[in-house]
């Protein structure tokens, strides 16, 4: 009788521990299943591919470039170097 007293907790807790070992991989799969059926995220707007800092610098290229200060061969490079990013 003595044997089958100490046998029931480590019965009781390989089940517990089995149970709580399949719900965990059930809810695993289950999450990756979602993930999986969930459209991909919507691309953003295109902003034609110039950040605000670029057309800032551009700007300022147009503004020296007037003001005579870079030269035509100067200011296409400057503008070239900005717009590759």
């Amino acid at each position: 009788m003595g044997l089958l007293m100490r046998r029931r907790p480590l019965l009781r807790a390989a089940a517990v521990g089995g149970g709580a070992y399949y719900a965990g991989k059930r809810r695993q799969e289950s999450q990756e299943r979602e993930a999986q059926a969930a459209p991909p995220p919507a691309p953003a707007a295109p902003t034609g591919g110039m950040s605000p800092d670029s057309i800032s610098q551009l700007k300022e290229l147009g503004q020296l470039h007037e003001q005579g200060v870079l030269t035509d061969q100067e200011f296409d490079q400057q503008k070239a170097k900005v717009l590759a990013g």
